[in-house]
């Protein structure tokens, strides 16, 4: 495994393997020093030609946790503003030998490029509308994570209904996640919002979301992109609300065990109301806590030997 650029490259058992190293470095945050020293020696290029705030902080603290050195690229002050190539960045950047790129860019397939331009290994942090691979990991740990702290199995067999607009990256990459693990997937929102080839997709679709609040295990509200609204067809934000906001009407109808996720960041009072995020069974702040030890296993996973992944799973077996 050199590379991460889509939940699809993954079979059930490297997804699982990911979720065990996940635990394991979980426990390692809720230490007085969370920090090891897997990765001494190693480093890793944070290449995001997209804004972004959580993603990127939270896999830059994944890689100081692991002691890798880190290289920040920011390509609104870099030399693709005087009009180098992407290419040619990316090769100049590799002439300093970095063992990992963290890439985000708005275009789909950017990541999988740069494979070709590079000998380090490459994880896509999100590209265009085509993948955001550990956005997907961390969901289904976080979820998985809660169903069991709450007595309530695995993700096995439970009915998952992702609401809002799908055709987006984090839908897509976090359907496949729990899809992989045995979930039943549900999905409803705007029919502008369901992608093309949507039945290629391992998704029932259902009329609306009211038709199964009371039936399902983890409700996965999707952010509405307000800076892709001029790419879209996209209702009013008051008439989207009223389809397929969380109010509070509609959190009342959910079975009291049910999980309520959301990428983040919420527009409040559009995808769900103000009390829904506050509501016990809302598990939103775990999602970006988690995408921490997530991260910090992908990156471990990539650039660690087998060794070293044998070694850490046999001595947290011991522990």
């Amino acid at each position: 495994m050199k590379h991460l650029l889509s939940i699809d490259d993954l079979s059930r058992l490297e997804l699982e393997e990911l979720m065990r190293l996940t635990a394991i470095f979980d426990e390692v945050l809720d230490r007085d020093v969370p920090v090891v020293s897997a990765l001494r020696g190693k480093n890793v290029v944070l290449g995001f030609f997209e804004n972004s705030t959580r993603t990127k902080m939270s896999f830059e603290l994944a890689a100081k946790s692991l002691s890798a050195g880190t290289m920040n690229f920011a390509a609104s002050s870099s030399s693709t503003n005087k009009g180098e190539s992407l290419k040619d960045t990316v090769e100049t950047i590799s002439a300093m030998e970095p063992d990992l790129f963290i890439v985000r860019h708005a275009s789909s397939g950017v990541p999988a490029q740069i494979t070709r331009w590079t000998d380090a290994g490459v994880i896509s942090a999100g590209d265009g509308t085509h993948s955001h691979p550990t956005q997907g990991l961390l969901d289904v740990y976080t979820a998985g994570k809660e169903l069991a702290e709450r007595n309530l199995g695995s993700l096995e067999g439970k009915r998952v209904a992702f609401c809002g607009d799908l055709d987006q990256r984090v839908a897509r990459s976090s359907i496949a996640a729990f899809a992989k693990l045995g979930a039943e997937v549900l999905a409803t929102g705007p029919a502008t919002m369901i992608p093309p080839h949507f039945e290629k997709m391992p998704i029932k679709l259902v009329p609306d979301i009211d038709s199964v609040l009371g039936e399902i295990d983890v409700l996965y509200l999707l952010r509405i992109q307000k800076e892709r609204k001029g790419k879209i067809l996209l209702p009013s934000l008051r008439e989207y609300r009223q389809r397929f906001g969380i109010s509070v009407e509609r959190q009342s109808k959910l079975r009291d065990d049910c999980l309520i996720m959301h990428p983040g960041p919420i527009n409040r009072g559009v995808e769900l109301d103000e009390d829904v995020t506050n509501d016990a069974r809302s598990v939103i702040t775990n999602q970006v806590r988690n995408g921490i030890p997530t991260r910090m296993a992908v990156i471990f996973k990539l650039l660690a030997s087998a060794s070293q992944v044998e070694k850490l799973v046999t001595e947290q077996g011991q522990g």
